[in-house]
């Protein structure tokens, strides 16, 4: 396996588990060190902490910066989804896909317990279309996602709501049926 297809699989085994997933998102919109992780999302910050080394050492995750606390330095860190996203795409091992698959959906029961009452969107569709109207939703997704990854704040940040979107977006083989 080349070096190149060794870190891409690194990648998906680093967002194949809950707590990094939320992890990635949070530190989309905001660069904060372990404590201020640990504190957003409920958890020690030695569990922060080893979480955040994993993302680090995957690539997903970099050193946005220092602070000065209590005598001592703390990093922050900060997500670059953008490059993740390009990186992940040609991952070699289909059992490494399948995990970060089933922990997209693992997620969502959990995310969906916290929604408030609003604009929601829930869609399923195994269907067959022109391979032009493909392409035209493929990129509408693509862009819906690249713009709240963009325009993401730190948390609690005044005037935002927090928001969830999760897409599974992809074409299926001519002949499986999908529920084997």
């Amino acid at each position: 396996m080349s070096l190149e297809d060794e870190h891409r699989r690194n990648l998906l085994r680093a967002t194949a588990h809950p707590l990094r997933l939320q992890m990635l998102s949070l530190l989309t919109g905001a660069q904060l060190s372990a404590a201020e992780v640990a504190r957003e999302l409920g958890i020690t910050q030695a569990n922060a902490s080893y979480h955040l080394r994993f993302l680090l050492d995957a690539g997903l995750l970099v050193v946005a910066g220092e602070e000065q606390v209590r005598g001592g330095r703390a990093k922050k860190y900060r997500h670059l989804w953008d490059s993740a996203v390009d990186a992940q795409a040609g991952v070699a091992s289909e059992a490494d896909r399948q995990a970060y698959v089933s922990t997209l959906a693992a997620a969502i029961p959990a995310r969906y317990a916290d929604r408030e009452p609003g604009p929601q969107l829930f869609t399923d569709a195994d269907l067959w279309l022109r391979p032009e109207v493909w392409l035209e939703a493929f990129e509408l997704l693509e862009r819906a996602s690249r713009l709240v990854h963009e325009q993401a704040q730190p948390p609690r940040t005044t005037g935002t709501v927090r928001a969830n979107l999760s897409v599974a977006a992809f074409p299926m083989q001519p002949g499986s049926r999908g529920t084997r």
